[in-house]
């Protein structure tokens, strides 16, 4: 609880901190005004018509449903993949033998497009949530396994010598040692991991169910309408950004506040 009091306290702060990374957005914002000038409404769409139309999409109900259910299945995908694959690479880190064993498995995920994952969920879940889902739990999941196990295998055998000859006890190895080293590895993993969540649900939802945006972004490629597929676009982009720069940073910032 006074973790989670610190983190809002600081807050405010760590918005001010984050001034560069807003003047690089209107500095994209202002590159892709002069994209639309150069080549036109049809082939880019001016930022103004197109936060028009995020807009607009509040008033519109499916468009509204669309989205709310993007974001649940992107969401439900990503927290099933951080969970599994935090504890198996974390269970994989503590043992030599299931980290060897891990290896060409998750070689294998890897490795596999996820175009291939999105065709294998249809035929065996059929359209719907389910596909989906499965699609993006899959993709991800192997990026989280692998920040999770090279987290647990990297700590130092010297500093595991130095908190035993301290005498510490368990509470105090986990949060002084094992917890900031983990962390450091395992949370950028959750970071690209996200990342990887939003692609793919939106792919996955273009070819394998009939709602959600990645389906409102297949009837607008159907009706060459470029403002409303980029003003999707933005959506899933927003979205993104607030959940890694508004939710995820300050955590990470308060976690590692040790660096500093």
């Amino acid at each position: 609880m006074k973790f989670i009091l610190k983190v809002l306290k600081d807050f405010p702060w760590f918005l001010w901190s984050g001034w560069g990374a807003v003047a690089s957005i209107f500095l994209f914002i202002a590159l892709w005004d002069v994209g639309y000038q150069l080549y036109g409404e049809l082939v880019l769409p001016s930022p103004k018509e197109t936060f028009g139309a995020v807009v607009g999409f509040f008033d519109d109900e499916d468009l509204t449903r669309d989205m709310i259910l993007t974001l649940t299945r992107a969401v439900i995908g990503f927290a099933a993949a951080l969970v599994i694959g935090s504890v198996l690479g974390l269970m994989a880190g503590f043992f030599a033998t299931a980290s060897i064993m891990s290896r060409p498995i998750v070689t294998i995920l890897v490795g596999m497009p996820p175009i291939a994952w999105v065709v294998l969920a249809m035929i065996w879940f059929g359209m719907g949530d389910t596909s989906v889902i499965f699609t993006v739990v899959i993709a991800s999941f192997p990026i989280v396994f692998v920040g999770a196990m090279q987290g647990t295998r990297t700590i130092e055998g010297e500093l595991k010598e130095m908190v035993d000859s301290f005498g510490l006890s368990l509470w105090q190895k986990f949060t002084n040692l094992y917890f900031p080293h983990i962390f450091s590895y395992i949370f950028p993993a959750w970071v690209s991991g996200l990342g990887m969540s939003w692609k793919i649900v939106v792919m996955a939802e273009l070819l394998s169910s009939s709602d959600g945006i990645g389906a409102a972004l297949a009837v607008a490629r159907s009706q060459l309408d470029t403002t409303v597929a980029l003003a999707l676009v933005v959506v899933m982009i927003g979205s993104l950004l607030f959940l890694e720069y508004i939710v995820l940073e300050p955590i990470k910032k308060e976690v590692e506040a040790w660096r500093d």
